[in-house]
């Protein structure tokens, strides 16, 4: 649907609805942002589950698609932005688990 298409009360609705998107991607990606800060500060990545931070990695990359092929601003921007997130706690465990430091839980 096309703002063109829509009457006035349907566009102010497009309105609120883009809102609750931003509103809902905003959220989303900022949960991840402490748990970056912590890890960061800390290099401390035993509490972090490889395997959730792998799917959330991958997950992010195909919701970006999606927004991509769909033209979602809220979705793209939010997804980029939590790949970045999610790959450098990822990414830190990663160094970690090659390096010996922390082994992998066997139920992640």
């Amino acid at each position: 649907m096309h703002g063109k298409y829509l009457g006035k009360g349907s566009r102010k609705l497009m309105g609120m609805v883009e809102i609750i998107g931003f509103a809902a991607a905003i959220l989303s990606t900022g949960a991840f942002l402490p748990q970056a800060i912590h890890v960061i500060r800390s290099r401390d990545t035993r509490a972090i589950s490889l395997l959730m931070y792998s799917m959330a990695t991958v997950g992010a990359a195909l919701w970006a698609t999606y927004g991509f092929y769909n033209m979602q601003w809220p979705i793209i921007i939010a997804n980029v932005v939590a790949f970045c997130f999610i790959s450098v706690i990822l990414v830190m465990k990663l160094r970690d688990v090659m390096k010996g430091r922390v082994a992998p839980k066997a139920a992640e």
